[in-house]
């Protein structure tokens, strides 16, 4: 009992879903209705009369709009869908020459809507690629000629220029544009970006060894200015040592003892600081140390006066 149940509302869930959809399509097949999607247009023509317009989003009963021709619009007729919303387009290196005679490349992006389906469906076959054509038009006819400087930084005034020559013409066809921008300007020719590079890498080269000597410069002065007042100082303490040398050993000189301790200890550190060799003498062979010096000078001579001439050696004959 409940299989057959489960059974029988599948059935009845699958019949009224095939119903729903059958409904639809002969709904539309007869012109009973239309669903309208958000930011879109529908323009219904019969026997080459335009019968009907539905630009708001919803649903719409066609046989109250369009009377007896929504029988058979749909199947002897025809129904234009246009989308109402924003279209955007970026037109990539335009060529124009500056008032110096610079090839220039400008890329113009802009906006473009519907305003008017019905002129945008019958007085243009191509209004979206007209409307281009257009902006690239005005673009060359305003922006030629402009100095280089001009076109580098007023893109305000361009963009004001491109739009409101435009405007006029496109909004016949009911496709109007939106916002213009100059978005981008740049050379054309790659051999003249190059040069316009070489000779930035120079300038920047030139200011960069420019700071450079200049830094050092400025080293170099605070450098000799240190050492100028170093040596000013120090040429006044050389001059003061004197006189606090002199001044401090008239001080000691007043006391003998202290006097010749001084000297004693000046002459010792004096002879530590020297390079000479010291040679010590014990105190018990003081007394014969002009005889052991005699004697030691006497054996240098006799070991002399003995050495052995020396042999020569005959030479060998060359081969």
């Amino acid at each position: 009992m409940e299989i057959s149940t489960i059974i029988f509302s599948i059935t009845i869930f699958l019949g009224l879903i095939t119903a729903e959809m059958v409904a639809r399509v002969v709904g539309e097949i007869i012109g009973f209705y239309a669903v309208v999607q958000e930011k879109e247009a529908r323009v219904y023509v019969l026997f080459g009369d335009i019968v009907g317009i539905i630009d708001k989003p919803g649903f719409h009963f066609l046989w109250a709009e369009l009377g007896w021709r929504a029988l058979f619009v749909n199947w002897l007729g025809k129904v234009y869908i246009r989308k109402l919303g924003l279209d955007q387009e970026y037109l990539r290196s335009i060529p124009v020459n500056s008032e110096e005679g610079t090839p220039m490349g400008i890329g113009v992006w802009c906006e473009m809507f519907i305003t008017d389906p019905v002129a945008h469906i019958f007085k243009n076959v191509d209004p979206q690629g007209s409307l281009s054509a257009n902006v690239k038009n005005a673009t060359i006819k305003h922006l030629s000629n402009l100095p280089l400087l001009d076109m580098l930084i007023n893109r305000h005034s361009m963009s004001l220029a491109v739009r409101e020559d435009v405007s006029a013409e496109s909004i016949q066809w009911g496709y109007k544009l939106g916002s213009v921008y100059i978005r981008k300007v740049h050379f054309r020719d790659d051999e003249m970006v190059k040069q316009i590079e070489d000779k930035v890498v120079n300038r920047l080269r030139q200011v960069t060894s420019a700071i450079r000597q200049d830094g050092l410069n400025q080293v170099n002065i605070i450098k000799s200015r240190a050492e100028q007042e170093a040596s000013i100082e120090f040429a006044r303490a050389a001059s003061m040592r004197p006189k606090i040398v002199g001044e401090t050993i008239k001080n000691i000189s007043k006391d003998e003892d202290i006097l010749s301790t001084m000297f004693d200890i000046l002459e010792c550190q004096r002879i530590i600081d020297g390079q000479n060799d010291l040679t010590l003498i014990p105190e018990s062979s003081q007394q014969n140390l002009l005889a052991q010096l005699m004697a030691a000078q006497d054996q240098v001579e006799k070991s002399k006066a003995v050495k052995p001439a020396a042999t020569i050696k005959p030479a060998t004959p060359a081969i």
